[in-house]
């Protein structure tokens, strides 16, 4: 649930060396962290206890960056954004130009914009750290039929966590958005705002939501776009997402076999597609990024992350076409995924704690994943929601947010944004978040693409009118 997943993780390891080590347990300490695409960045820090219960266990460092209003003289305040994850940095999407857009130009003139590591990511130190051969095996059955394919994704699985365990220590136990919505109220005080602004994407709008319901009356402003329903049961949660992402990808091959700018125009793309993840179950997919053979899963999450933007769509033909040509190199999807990447134990680890596996052994198992195949037939070997649930099968830290409403009292107005045909988050999640919030309003997208941040000039424009003026858009507003 991480927008531009790649351009964040790029972004974040440029930046690492830039970011200063320095913090204050009450104030903020600016200093310069200039980037080419935002020469007026400052980074600074804030502490936090790792268990506000147990304070013997110590503090966690959150790096921060922020863009200071450009018209200070109309400065409104603090607005906090949260780029998804679980585990983007807020810190490499404020420096990099996350809202560089001429359409969002007004927030950079009216407000602070400040972006924050959530406890464990990227620049917040303690850091989590798994060893990324031990989190993910490409030759792991994540849909095991048996009960010794279950037991192999148990143990492997638990053995995945204990090494995340041993090389992070006891944040990781407490690396849940419950403990990280608490962070938002530290910084919220550190940085003097009496209230604050919030523009959450994807896995944000769980974490913005959570704070609203903790502290609703610290709320100024609140856009969740991309939602999460965080109520949701996870068996309802992982067909919802997988018909979605299947949607997404039906959508992309009805367009790329209609239309010229597609390099598989006028085939069927759904069945080259089909075609290339069989050739790569049988290991005849090379993918020279990986210097082996492209897995099956892999493929088809490298198909996956390009859906997320609409302008990828192009870019995804030709991956796609490479993938399956007379001498097949699948990097192009590969190089997307994020099971290698520096992030993968963070997403896994917040991921096990608010998205646990509901999979009672081989049977429940195999009957979920028989359902999954039943209404994702072309797209059912990725989707984020099996991605966690499978991985979090034998975790062994305990839970800490597991699914449970958030309802929203007392806050004011909040704009929740949800996508008819995003591939990450449904429809139907944007319109159970709404209805959790009191006063809340939704706009719904029928466009292509996961947030409408980064894909409808529509949808930015009526988040920027709301997060400046505190007025929502008219009741069940659609962009089309």
């Amino acid at each position: 649930m991480d927008v531009r997943r790649v351009v964040a993780v790029i972004a974040a390891v440029v930046v690492l060396a830039a970011v200063p080590a320095v913090a204050s347990a009450s104030s903020p300490v600016w200093q310069p962290c200039a980037t080419q695409q935002e020469p007026t960045a400052e980074c600074a820090a804030v502490d936090v206890p790792i268990d506000r219960a147990r304070p013997e266990l110590g503090s966690a460092r959150l790096a921060l960056a922020r863009l200071p209003a450009l018209d200070p003289g109309r400065r409104i305040g603090s607005l906090l954004v949260n780029p998804g994850g679980p585990g983007g940095s807020g810190v490499g999407f404020v420096q990099f130009g996350g809202l560089a857009s001429p359409d969002l130009a007004r927030l950079r003139q009216r407000f602070d914009v400040v972006g924050f590591d959530p406890r464990g990511d990227w620049f917040s130190t303690p850091r989590i750290t798994c060893d990324p051969a031990t989190l993910f095996d490409p030759a792991l059955d994540r849909f095991p039929a048996s009960r010794p394919g279950f037991d192999a994704l148990v143990a492997h699985n638990r053995a995945a966590g204990e090494d995340c365990v041993a090389r992070t220590g006891p944040l990781l136990a407490n690396a849940d958005t419950q403990s990280a919505a608490e962070d938002i109220e530290t910084i919220r005080v550190a940085l003097g705002e009496p209230k604050i602004s919030w523009l959450g994407l994807s896995y944000g709008t769980e974490l913005g939501a959570v704070y609203a319901s903790k502290h609703p009356g610290r709320v100024r402003t609140m856009v969740l776009d991309g939602a999460v329903d965080h109520a949701r049961p996870l068996r309802q949660a992982i067909l919802e997402e997988a018909v979605a992402t299947e949607d997404a990808l039906v959508r992309f091959a009805d367009w790329c076999r209609g239309s010229a700018e597609c390099v598989l125009h006028g085939r069927d793309v759904l069945r080259f597609y089909d075609d290339v993840v069989a050739r790569a179950a049988r290991g005849a997919v090379w993918a020279s990024d990986l210097g082996r053979s492209a897995t099956a899963d892999e493929i088809s999450a490298g198909v996956y992350n390009h859906l997320y933007l609409r302008e990828e769509w192009p870019s995804l033909g030709k991956a796609l076409a490479a993938a399956g040509g007379e001498f097949p190199d699948a990097k192009g999807l590969t190089e997307r995924n994020q099971f290698l990447s520096p992030i993968y134990g963070a997403y896994r680890a917040i991921g096990c704690h608010d998205f646990p596996s509901p999979f009672t052994g081989p049977a429940d198992l195999g009957t979920m994943a028989g359902l999954l195949r039943a209404v994702a037939p072309h797209s059912w070997r990725y989707s984020e929601y099996w991605d966690f649930t499978s991985g979090c099968t034998g975790w062994p830290v305990p839970a800490k947010n597991p699914p449970q409403p958030h309802p929203v009292r007392g806050a004011p107005p909040i704009l929740v944004v949800g996508g008819a045909h995003d591939p990450a988050t449904p429809l139907a999640w944007a319109r159970g978040l709404a209805a959790s919030i009191d006063r809340s309003a939704l706009l719904t997208r029928t466009d292509d693409g996961h947030t409408g941040l980064f894909n409808s000039a529509c949808a930015r424009a009526a988040e920027v009118d709301y997060l400046v003026s505190g007025v929502t858009p008219t009741r069940d507003h659609i962009c089309r």
